[in-house]
């Protein structure tokens, strides 16, 4: 290997450190549950160009990989050479940044030796943002919160206090939100720092040429994977619960000789509810749902992300125009990489996952203010809040090995501690445990979901902002699997409630929420008995499933297992 190959591995695992450590800054300085709890953020270092070299480990697809597109956006509003040292740029322009009106994005220019020589963007998700509040139910963005267009937010060092004035004055917890502001100038401040010290240490006099070897060597190692794979191209499409009518979402995957083409021809049409997704998201996901299988061992930056090319006909689900609603894109975008599974699966029978519960369960509650039907005075003595409990159903059953257990794919964010909840809000959690015969039956078993029971402390009235999917289409099993539990949502009461819109929980009242399973992989008459066995004593897999999926004896009934046990 030679001198200068073992200096750009050297200066790539520092750039790697760099922007980790950016992302914990950002977690450690945060206000919001979503970044500090969950890790729901981005951070990374780009050319003067606006061409991201480098990714932090610590962060969510959806945010990174719009991200890598939003500083192009950047530098045409603010051309580099009008920056200044101590500027820092913002926006949470859904169709400019990563999204939907919640997630903010900063970018701050690095200068070295009186030159800019890069640029530092991270990205949050805080916890209020005005308008309608958390849930789809908006029929435009204009009803989804306060806008900011690209602007500086920090000028030569100087905070524009105009700014946070009018973003404090426009959300319900203007404290976190203004923290999570400041978190974020900090981390990039931080990235900055630590960029100076690695060109100080091998003087380099910019980032150009290692991060130009970077970005060409991922791309050459991202194209080397994809030729491993068969030339072709499949179709795939998968029905989702949609808003009131389910929605079809279809693709059309190529692999070629140069890179992997997607389109998206033939998916739903964007709809007047807060589910659209901006072509960004649709491509960050897309993407991350091939480098899963295809190239997951190469650096993601832009050099093997343009490996990949993503299309959807404007005015789709999947490309939504301005000013389409967008507050909830994540529940159809991050279906996306099982739409694409679809598709490799022909390519690569007996490799690829089964579907999953895919789009997060988060559930978003607000109270102490007033609700439709109820006594306006009765809410002056409640206290306000405003909380996102991260929630997750089960992942789809692996090649090889059964799928995860509650567990965050595609997004990887953190479930929030219960106690943490409890201890910024009067919601108490009641129950949260694993939801038996959930998870798919086959040779390898789909994730289990769970169930959540949870209350207002004080008896008073909340409400619920509904974002959820694979209620009426459950995950789908593959080669011979089935399919996973639906998710259902309901109250103590057994009132059923819908999976989407804001809801009112009534005072005394319990919301339950079971989530949904992921399919199985592989017939279930192939599964070891073992496994089965092992599932049952678990308690994972009840006795009457286990005996009407897998055929296991009345004798190893889960009574006779304990017995054996002990």
């Amino acid at each position: 290997m030679s001198q200068d190959v073992i200096i750009h591995q050297v200066i790539w695992n520092r750039l790697i450190s760099v922007v980790e450590e950016q992302a914990q800054a950002l977690i450690r300085t945060a206000f919001g549950t979503s970044t500090r709890e969950a890790g729901d953020l981005s951070a990374g270092v780009f050319l003067p160009d606006g061409r991201m070299v480098a990714q932090a480990v610590t962060g969510t697809p959806g945010h990174v990989n719009s991200m890598a597109d939003s500083v192009v956006h950047f530098l045409r509003a603010f051309p580099i050479e009008t920056l200044n040292p101590g500027d820092v740029l913002v926006t949470n322009d859904p169709w400019k940044g990563t999204g939907h009106l919640y997630d903010i994005v900063m970018v701050t220019p690095v200068f070295y030796q009186q030159k800019a020589v890069a640029l530092f963007a991270s990205t949050l998700h805080v916890v209020d943002i005005g308008g309608l509040g958390p849930g789809p139910d908006g029929r435009q963005i204009y009803h989804e919160g306060l806008f900011l267009p690209m602007m500086k937010l920090v000028h030569d060092g100087e905070l524009d206090r105009n700014v946070m004035s009018i973003v404090k004055a426009n959300v319900r917890e203007p404290e976190q939100v203004e923290g999570d502001f400041f978190a974020l100038i900090a981390c990039n401040d931080v990235g900055a720092r630590r960029l100076i010290t690695v060109l100080d240490e091998f003087s380099l006099p910019n980032l150009q040429a290692a991060g130009e070897y970077i970005l060409e060597h991922s791309e050459q190692a991202m194209l080397n994977a994809v030729r491993e794979w068969p030339q072709g191209s499949w179709d795939a499409e998968m029905w989702v619960d949609g808003y009131g009518e389910p929605l079809l979402l279809k693709a059309k995957l190529t692999l070629g000789h140069q890179g992997i083409d997607v389109d998206f021809t033939g998916s739903a049409n964007f709809v007047a509810k807060g589910i659209n997704v901006v072509k960004a998201y649709t491509d960050a996901y897309t993407s991350f749902g091939i480098r899963c299988l295809i190239g997951s061992d190469v650096p993601n930056n832009s050099g093997s992300l343009g490996v990949i090319r993503v299309t959807a006909p404007e005015g789709s689900i999947l490309n939504a125009p301005y000013p389409a609603a967008v507050t909830s894109r994540h529940i159809i975008g991050q279906m996306l990489p099982d739409v694409v599974f679809g598709c490799l699966r022909q390519a690569r029978p007996g490799e690829v996952p089964a579907e999953g519960a895919s789009c997060l369960w988060n559930i978003q509650l607000s109270g102490g203010h007033v609700l439709p039907g109820y006594d306006a005075k009765s809410f002056l003595s409640q206290p306000r809040f405003s909380i996102t409990s991260f929630s997750t159903g089960g992942t789809g059953a692996r090649p090889h090995l059964d799928g995860l257990s509650t567990t965050s794919f595609p997004s990887g964010v953190r479930n929030v501690s219960l106690e943490i909840l409890e201890s910024i809000s009067p919601v108490v959690f009641w129950r949260k445990e694993y939801r038996p015969d959930s998870g798919g039956a086959g040779q390898q078993r789909g994730g289990l979901g769970q169930i959540i029971e949870l209350s207002h402390g004080q008896d008073a009235p909340m409400s619920l902002g509904a974002a959820w999917d694979r209620i009426d289409f459950p995950a789908r099993g593959a080669e011979g699997g089935h399919s996973g539990a639906p998710g259902r949502v309901r109250l103590s009461t057994g009132e059923r409630l819908s999976g989407k819109g804001v809801q009112t929980i009534p005072p005394g009242s319990h919301l339950i929420v079971e989530t949904p399973g992921g399919g199985g992989l592989g017939a279930p008459a192939q599964r070891l008995a073992a496994s089965v066995k092992r599932d049952v004593l678990n308690q994972l897999v009840s006795d009457k499933a286990a005996q009407r999926d897998y055929l296991l004896k009345s004798e190893d009934s889960i009574t006779t297992l304990i017995h054996g046990a002990k």
